[in-house]
């Protein structure tokens, strides 16, 4: 099993934007394969940090599903709405392996 989580530098003033981009990506991820654990929006703290969280069964699937996602039209639609808003400055990726009791 592979967790993506995602860090994301967000503009403050387009909370709405990357709100509407996070429940597209909910919805994208779990229809190829993906299990989405959500996105976190800033509450307290710094307003311009965003966190996501989505699971695959292992990295290959998760490599299947980046594949995907650059030919499917939905994804490619979610990608070019935050392009157009700029509701995202940068993200980064990092790879982690849960533990289960």
């Amino acid at each position: 099993m592979i967790t993506v989580h995602l860090r994301y530098e967000i503009d403050d003033a387009k909370l709405d934007d990357f709100t509407e981009y996070g429940k597209r990506w909910i919805r994208l991820v779990e229809k190829l394969g993906g299990t989405h654990h959500g996105y976190f929006m800033p509450s307290e703290g710094d307003s311009d940090e965003a966190f996501a969280l989505f699971t695959f069964p292992s990295l290959a699937d998760y490599e299947q599903y980046r594949l995907a996602a650059a030919s499917d039209p939905e994804c490619q639609a979610a990608f070019q709405f935050a392009r157009d808003t700029g509701c995202i400055r940068r993200y980064e990726r990092r790879f982690l392996s849960p533990v289960f009791e």
